[in-house]
């Protein structure tokens, strides 16, 4: 009734707003949806791959463009549907007030609309997933045509023939592509002047020259200092400065003199994917060249990585800059035939002659790998001679062990050498070209991770190492053991590799293209894995998760510290008391920090609750004997009816109480070792506590005397003894009965009190010794049992006749 009261007093309270918030997701629906028709109009004349992998990167982006339109658009429509809720069902026989009919219809009218657009935008993202699969599927297709086409072999000299003839035609086109990037340079720098071009250069020579020789002599000098960290971490941290100064200040330095000609204008359309490719290509070399000289370091030896000597040191890195020269030359050239638009023959000639140069650099490398295995291998066998020669008696050894990655390197450079001039000579030019460049390629990657997977194991394992500060401060921050901190930096280490690794991976994948389909996969693996139909584990969640756990989890342990070691050693509790405790917060805290992770990842409560009652059947069998412990563990804690620091006797065993765990207790016997009892065997079972409710020892001394002993010296000299002793309590007083007489004995039983049980054993012996010293002095002589001794008189001898 109020709900409808209100509703009449605002009647445009549930109208659209002027500012329509699904105005820009439809809107964004829309444009998706012609720009698919444009991808599926482009792709009838799509004739390179590049092209495919443009069509297939925008249709990529109507993919996400219509999945962040349903995105927007779902709010609403839940906003729509609780509204409506809401407003309930109108009841059979009423009618409506006429201001609710209309909000009524209102909104169903606009959750009608939404519903309808999201529906769209699910069918537009899906037909996008699809056009991207068909496109990649014929950049594949075309890719394997490619390098499947085969052409005339260099060895036949109709290629060169026909090359001939097209070189005056292709020279002209370069030329009037040289005069149109001329000429728009002159005008550009005629309206513009000369100051930005100069500019430009000027930083780029300051960048390559003097700033990046000098940060490269400060790494050097920082590396060699007391302040580096100790250990492995100046050798790989060193090398890893080396490849990004090395890297980034050359490339930078090409961006910055391509940035400062495009400024002005003085680049024309034709060439801009010629500047393009040249500034990708200056990134390249340089990183290749950079890599060398951060593994090789030829120069100094000792900041050395790889195992070579400073020979085989010398020579690869010559081949680096070889390799980094011929990468920069290749990548160039291709952009320039293709912005000159030059003829098949020339471009065909001009891959052959790369491929060729590529096989002849990889059969150099080889042949400097090969003299490095038998230098390594002669130096191993004279040490062994000269080993054997010192000490003939030594056992020999086996054969040296050769070095893993120079043997496969040898290995799959023979077999790619062998497969590219097989190619190169049957006329599969762009296979052998793309083989050649792939083993380049691969080889620098696979030096580039393995470098990076040392310096980020390095780097792990020290910051959390505990004598550094990082470790230090994790220590005291945090409580953890020196262990727990290591084992950290380990898995640490390896999350960071595995990074590593997917990042090589993704690198050795870029040369073939499809890096837009593998960012299409991730993509979607950021939106989540659906579980059941309302749970959707997203990896961003899962990082929220994981941060949530942890940051409960320092907190709690830092609220338990704060327990143990300041607030209750300043109460009365005594320390079974105080453990309880801190163990019921340590796990309280576990159990929030868990249950604040479950709700971080999107498993609420309820969720929570259903998946517990679907295992509980299974808990209840499976677990049952966990479940059971883990509940007398709580017991034990709260009842506390045995305690930390406890005598206690179970069975034939007993002992001290050292520590009570959630699902076991541990009990330090006689002989120092532990016992480890299930908690349910304290609860279900009898046990004996010696020392609950500060109990006492008792000490019974029982021994018998003649009946002609004094027994009244007798008593005297035990209440004496007593008395004298400093462990016996006097109050409960010692007292001294005579038990019985019986055949011609007096049976004395004597009691006194110590203050625990635990001094009843040695107080008893110390009172023997004096009782019997006394006795002794006194002339009165304890009695024994009787023993009687059947003797038989040995049979006389037998008669001689």
């Amino acid at each position: 009734m109020l709900l409808s009261v209100w509703l009449c007093m605002a009647p445009g309270a549930w109208a659209q707003a002027p500012d329509d918030p699904t105005a820009q997701p439809k809107a964004q629906l829309s444009q998706a949806g012609k720009e698919l028709d444009a991808i599926r109009d482009a792709l009838a004349d799509a004739e390179t791959r590049e092209t495919l992998s443009s069509l297939f990167d925008r249709a990529m982006k109507v993919q996400r463009d219509a999945d962040a339109a349903q995105g927007g658009l779902q709010p609403e429509l839940d906003q729509l549907d609780n509204r409506l809720t809401q407003l309930g069902t109108v009841p059979e026989g009423t009618v409506e007030a006429r201001e609710l009919a209309q909000q009524r219809k209102s909104l169903t009218q606009q959750r009608a609309d939404i519903a309808a657009a999201i529906a769209r935008a699910k069918l537009l993202a899906v037909d996008a997933k699809q056009l991207g699969a068909d496109i990649e599927k014929m950049r594949v297709t075309q890719f394997s045509e490619e390098l499947a086409r085969k052409v005339n072999s260099p060895l036949s000299p109709t290629l060169w023939r026909q090359f001939a003839k097209d070189v005056p035609a292709d020279l002209t086109r370069l030329g009037a592509l040289y005069r149109q990037g001329e000429s728009t340079a002159r005008k550009a720098i005629a309206q513009h002047g000369w100051s930005a071009p100069l500019t430009g250069l000027a930083v780029a020579l300051l960048m390559f020259f003097p700033q990046r020789l000098w940060l490269r002599a400060a790494g050097r000098r920082y590396a060699a200092s007391e302040r580096a960290p100790d250990g492995r971490l100046r050798r790989s941290g060193l090398a890893v400065w080396l490849l990004a100064v090395g890297t980034l200040l050359p490339g930078l330095a090409g961006v910055v003199v391509v940035g400062s000609l495009d400024a002005i204008g003085a680049i024309p359309p034709r060439l801009q994917n010629v500047a393009l490719m040249l500034q990708v290509a200056t990134f390249i070399a340089a990183f290749i060249t950079a890599l060398s000289a951060a593994l090789l370091v030829p120069k100094r030896p000792s900041w050395r990585l790889l195992n070579l000597d400073d020979a085989a040191a010398w020579r690869l890195r010559k081949y680096a800059w070889g390799a980094a020269g011929l990468t920069w030359i290749s990548i160039v050239l291709v952009a320039l035939n293709r912005a000159a638009r030059t003829s098949t023959i020339t471009t065909v000639a001009v891959d052959g002659l790369i491929a060729i140069t590529y096989m002849a650099l990889i059969i150099a490398i080889l042949v400097s790998l090969a003299r490095l295995h038998r230098r390594q291998t002669d130096e191993a066998e004279a040490k062994l001679e000269a080993q054997a020669q010192a000490d003939p008696n030594a056992k020999p050894k086996g054969p040296p062990r050769r070095s893993g990655w120079i043997v496969v390197a040898r290995l799959a450079g023979h077999l790619v050498v062998a497969a590219a001039v097989i190619a190169t000579l049957l006329g599969y030019l762009n296979l052998a070209l793309f083989v050649g460049q792939q083993l380049v390629w691969g080889a620098v990657v696979l030096m580039a991770a393995s470098l990076l997977m040392k310096f980020v194991d390095d780097l792990a394992t020290w910051l959390l190492c505990p004598t550094s500060r990082v470790g230090r401060t994790v220590l005291l921050t945090t409580g953890l053991s020196e262990s727990r901190v290591v084992q950290a930096g380990v898995l640490l280490s390896a999350a960071l590799r595995i990074g590593v690794i997917l990042l090589a991976v993704i690198a050795l994948t870029a040369p073939f293209g499809n890096l837009s389909a593998l960012y299409g996969g991730l993509d979607t693996l950021s939106k989540g894995i659906s579980i059941g139909d309302n749970i959707t584990l997203k990896p961003s969640n899962i990082l929220y998760a994981v941060l949530a756990f942890l940051l409960v989890w320092g907190v709690m342990q830092a609220f338990q510290r704060w327990l143990s070691d300041t607030y209750l050693p300043k109460t009365e509790l005594d320390a079974g008391a105080r453990n309880s405790i801190s163990t019921v917060t340590r796990y309280l805290g576990i159990i929030a920090a868990v249950l604040w992770a479950l709700t971080a990842l999107g498993i609420g409560f309820e969720r929570l609750a259903l998946v517990v009652s679907a295992l509980s059947v299974g808990i209840g069998f499976g677990l049952q004997a966990i479940t059971q412990n883990f509940v007398s563990g709580l017991i034990l804690l709260a009842e506390r009816p045995v305690k930390i620091g406890d005598w206690v006797k179970l069975g034939d065993q007993e002992g001290d109480i050292k520590r009570i765990n959630v699902r076991s207790t541990e009990i330090q016997v006689g002989d120092k070792s532990t016992l480890i009892v299930p908690n349910s065997e304290l609860i279900t079972k009898t046990v004996r506590n010696m020392t609950m409710g500060n109990a006492q020892g008792r000490i019974q001394i029982q021994f018998t005397v003649p009946l002609s002993a004094d027994v009244a010296l007798v008593r005297q000299i035990l209440l004496d003894a007593y008395t004298d002793h400093v462990g016996v309590l006097a109050d409960p007083a010692p007292s001294v009965f005579i038990d019985s007489i019986a055949n011609g004995q007096v049976a004395i039983n004597s009691f006194a009190y110590t203050s625990g049980p635990r001094a009843v054993y040695g107080v008893r012996s110390d009172l023997y010794f004096t009782m019997l010293q006394k006795f002794a002095a006194a002339g009165i002589a304890l009695s024994a049992p009787t023993d009687i001794h059947l003797v038989r008189d040995p049979a006389p001898p037998p008669e001689t006749p």
